[in-house]
């Protein structure tokens, strides 16, 4: 990255408050072309670590340590205690491997997409660097196929780099070897789980298994594995860089570091951000966002995805780091950031998020398989009308059942959003069933329209545009909606936006 390129970034109010470390590359290179990775100083720290005798393998995974990288993936493990539990548990193994997750499945993320097409050899130069320090030789990198740009890319780059002797046999003349395959998958959320991911590398159903052991013991076809994700590995090759004393000036005491955040929703300024650990959600949304566009309300927002929570009005201060997050009821993710405003229905979202986990659920265990489907349709209830206060009870009952009792994190974590949206807006709940009313007016069976007489002027528009003939009304005379025939398309209001006319009650 250039100076001149690093000044205007600086002077963008969208980058202001920004630090781009996984996102260095991203922008500025061509990811295609490993001259120009080697430029900004590509492969530098692992020709430095397999130049230099004094860096053991030891040495490395204890600068990894002292940097304080956690896990981007969601759970926020130590990512140098990840490499010594591989290096050490069974450190005869025949065999080691370094697993990459680059499948991303939550819904509006594409954080790691965007390395991977953005700055691929990064990934790479990590995993071979890992893959030192932990003693293994084989890489594979979990990528789905729904990424076809940077499938391609990745391909090219590990190509370049097998050219240009990064990769393959004796690297740097240093005797350490190390390859790197590409896996597709086909785009299951479950497979985002450390012990499915490999199940599914395997080449069967992607399906978690029960841990302990964990992977740094019995992993990949049964070998000790590492598995982090595409952002953790990007910031592998800068901390040996810069060091890892740089690194922990970055962040707050326990979450070190940058997050990349992937901003979406309703919120003026979309897109990747990356911000320091410790910056409060507030600026992220005003000074990054832009704030909530056409002067609505913030309501809340939900972090880590299907997996995660909602943060509401009164925590916008809280630091953004994995120990706060967690506190609030939410969680970091792999930093889907889904902004929503005062036009959201709560238990609607609840509703989606939880209705995403049960398409995918596996199905191995019966917790996640039924219970999930039985907590989609008691939110079915309530938001059709039909709910009542007891299943409020019954609903948290279920739960927390589902939470202690799942086999892997898909289901242990899918009650989430249901249990932070309840737990911020219990009055949205409580209104859906005593009132039967949906005050976002989200809920198709709990909104009606209704046409203002003293605004109707007769134009006909909205009886003209309405598909099953709900409208009654004569030329020049205010009009009235038909309730028993009205299917709430919202047609009619589209029609009469010259006079609005017609309202949602």
């Amino acid at each position: 990255m250039s100076c001149t390129q690093t000044k205007s970034l600086a002077n963008t109010a969208f980058y202001k408050k920004q630090e781009r470390v996984a996102l260095r590359n991203c922008g500025f290179i061509d990811p295609e072309r490993i001259e120009e990775y080697i430029a900004v100083d590509g492969y530098k720290a692992l020709g430095m670590i397999l130049g230099d005798d004094s860096f053991t393998p030891e040495k490395v995974i204890e600068i990894v340590k002292a940097s304080g990288l956690r896990g981007r993936g969601g759970g926020g493990f130590s990512t140098g205690m990840k490499w010594h539990l591989a290096r050490t548990i069974i450190p005869d193994a025949d065999q080691k491997y370094v697993c990459c997750n680059a499948d991303e499945g939550d819904p509006g993320a594409f954080m790691d997409r965007s390395i991977l097409e953005g700055d691929p050899h990064a990934l790479i130069e990590a995993m071979a660097i890992a893959g030192y320090a932990i003693g293994a030789t084989q890489g594979y990198i979990y990528l789905r196929a729904e990424y076809p740009l940077a499938v391609k890319r990745l391909e090219i780059a590990i190509s370049q780099a097998k050219e240009y002797g990064l990769l393959g046999d004796n690297i740097f003349d240093s005797g350490f070897s190390f390859d790197l395959e590409i896996r597709l998958g086909a785009g299951a959320f479950v497979c985002g789980e450390e012990t499915a991911l490999m199940v599914s590398i395997e080449g069967n159903r992607g399906e978690p298994n029960p841990r302990p052991p964990f992977p740094a013991e019995k992993g990949l076809f049964g070998k000790p594995t590492i598995l982090n994700n595409v952002e953790t590995y990007a910031n592998v090759p800068r901390i040996f860089i810069k060091g890892a004393d740089w690194f922990t000036t970055l962040g707050t005491e326990k979450s070190k570091g940058t997050k990349v955040f992937a901003l979406g929703g309703k919120i003026n300024n979309t897109g990747l951000v990356e911000i320091p650990m410790g910056m409060t959600l507030r600026e992220v949304l005003y000074d990054i966002g832009g704030g909530i566009p056409n002067g609505k309300k913030y309501k809340a927002a939900q972090t880590g995805g299907p997996s995660g929570g909602c943060i509401a009005e009164n925590n916008l201060d809280i630091p953004i780091d994995y120990d706060n997050l967690i506190s609030i009821g939410s969680m970091m993710g792999s930093g889907g950031l889904i902004v929503m405003d005062e036009d959201n229905c709560m238990v609607d979202m609840a509703k989606f998020f939880l209705e995403f986990t049960v398409e995918e659920s596996c199905g191995k265990c019966t917790p996640c398989r039924i219970g999930t489907k039985r907590l989609y349709e008691m939110l079915e209830k309530i938001t059709s009308g039909n709910g009542e206060m007891s299943d409020l009870d019954e609903m948290i009952k279920l739960c927390k059942y589902i939470k202690k009792n799942s086999l892997c994190g898909l289901g242990q974590t899918a009650p989430n959003p249901v249990l932070s949206m309840y737990e911020n807006f219990k009055d949205e709940y409580i209104q859906h069933i005593k009132e039967k009313k949906c005050a976002a007016g989200i809920c198709e069976d709990l909104i009606s329209y209704m046409i203002l007489a003293e605004k109707c002027v007769g134009c006909t528009l909205c009886k003209r545009a309405c598909p099953v003939d709900a409208i009654i009304g004569e030329v020049k005379k205010p009009h009235v909606i038909d309730q028993e025939k009205c299917i709430k398309c919202g047609v009619c209001v589209d029609s009469c936006k010259k006079f609005s006319a017609i309202v949602k009650v």
